[in-house]
């Protein structure tokens, strides 16, 4: 029972999941902001389309809407307005992730490049290699 606590707490201490346990918690906050961005700002631009009382929603001619209340109107409705905020919801969070995940691999390759720009500065150079054999071979015939 021990060494399976040391090893979960291992693993669970682990850079890689605390990295994702943060990730997680950051695109749940994320998420939220687009949602409510979507609530307030998109949901009303798709409704005026369709009518306030509509809410982007198609009412079916089969159905007799009379005497309803709204909730139940709204279940027996193809509620276009709903999905189309869904489908702009999930377009700006790919595009926002998609810009993060560009920019966060730009930033890894300029610091691959300045780590390969020490190594080759710390290296000496061919010449450098060069002299340093002739300035041996002439100390030994001394």
């Amino acid at each position: 029972m021990k060494s399976f606590l040391k090893e979960f707490k291992e693993f669970a201490l682990k850079g890689n999941v605390m990295d994702m346990a943060i990730g997680v918690i950051i695109g749940g906050a994320f998420g939220a902001i687009i949602t409510s961005l979507c609530d307030s700002f998109i949901n009303p631009l798709i409704n005026s389309i369709g009518g306030a009382d509509i809410g982007g929603a198609i009412r079916l001619p089969w159905v007799d809407y009379s005497g309803l209340d709204a909730e139940t109107i709204k279940t027996l409705t193809l509620n276009y307005g709903d999905f189309l905020s869904a489908v702009i919801n999930f377009l700006i969070i790919a595009l926002v992730l998609f810009l993060m995940l560009k920019g966060m691999n730009k930033l890894m390759s300029l610091r691959k490049k300045e780590e390969e720009a020490e190594e080759e500065a710390a290296e000496p150079s061919n010449e450098e290699v060069l002299l340093t054999e002739i300035r041996d071979l002439l100390k030994e015939k001394k």
